[in-house]
């Protein structure tokens, strides 16, 4: 009787997905935007550039951001 229920169980949560598709896509792109942010913070310039300080980290943290909708998308 134990064993059925086991089963049933593991029948019920292994066909169901907790992501569909589409947020492993937007996951994927969250992680590209991440890298494009860490990519733009490179470099041997001036420590003070612009890029460095102000448009890298607000891509990077629109990437951890657009990650965080990505997961939370039903």
């Amino acid at each position: 009787m134990a064993e059925k229920k086991q089963t049933t169980a593991t029948k019920e949560t292994g066909s169901e997905l907790v992501f569909t598709k589409k947020n492993y896509q937007l996951l994927l792109i969250s992680i590209a935007i991440v890298a494009v942010g860490f990519i733009l913070m490179m470099g041997t310039t001036d420590i003070y550039d612009t890029r460095k300080t102000l448009i890298a980290p607000l891509v990077v943290l629109f990437g951890f951001g657009f990650g965080i909708y990505a997961v939370l998308k039903k």
